[in-house]
């Protein structure tokens, strides 16, 4: 089985003409970015650019970065037909050494990893958000495995409400719902899904 994480993984996926999970952002993104202010976002993992773009366009400051170079490509064609400027960096998520305190968002849509690198990112995603920082977050939750409508098929990748908590606990919890949704986000994330979404705040 192909590794999920690994950059040429990636690169085959991405290498489509086609935006695989569509240019559209997120919608749980989209419905609670649209009523923050606009500051300083980071965003791992982040594919082909469809939510660094749509942050651009409310105004905010986008640093993102992803191991697949395709994706970096994709994600700056988005940004310049959709007029607006990202940072977007090839990089993985142990090489990704951010600044301390120097983003008011982390967004983090379906950043699935291993168990270590998984712990390694978040305290890192912590440690780079200012005081007040929000982490948004959405990924399949570890009952997806029985489904074929997106994700890892390695149930280690999965979340579940004990892991986040535990790896944000030093962070206020604001919303940590898990959910059975109808994704249309492309090719890959599509039909009936079981996720978990959180929003959690930087004391």
């Amino acid at each position: 089985m192909a590794n999920f994480y690994q950059q040429n993984f990636w690169d085959n996926r991405y290498a489509k003409k086609e935006y695989v999970y569509g240019e559209q952002p997120n919608q749980f993104l989209k419905e609670v970015i649209d009523d923050l202010k606009p500051g300083k976002v980071i965003l791992p993992a982040e594919g082909e650019g469809r939510n660094a773009v749509y942050a651009a366009s409310l105004g905010w400051e986008v640093d993102a970065y992803d191991s697949s170079k395709k994706g970096k490509s994709k994600a700056e064609s988005l940004a310049i037909k959709r007029g607006v400027s990202i940072n977007y960096t090839t990089n993985d998520h142990e090489a990704w050494e951010p600044k301390h305190e120097a983003y008011d968002l982390a967004v983090m849509t379906y950043a699935h990893c291993d168990p270590k690198t998984r712990k390694a990112l978040h305290t890192k995603v912590i440690d780079s958000l200012k005081p007040g920082g929000i982490v948004l977050y959405e990924a399949f939750r570890k009952e997806q495995i029985e489904l074929d409508t997106g994700g890892p098929k390695d149930i280690d990748m999965l979340l579940d409400k004990e892991t986040l908590r535990a790896d944000f606990i030093n962070l206020s919890i604001l919303e940590l719902t898990e959910l059975e949704v109808d994704l249309s986000e492309g090719e890959y994330h599509n039909g009936v899904s079981r996720i978990i979404r959180m929003i959690a705040k930087k004391k």
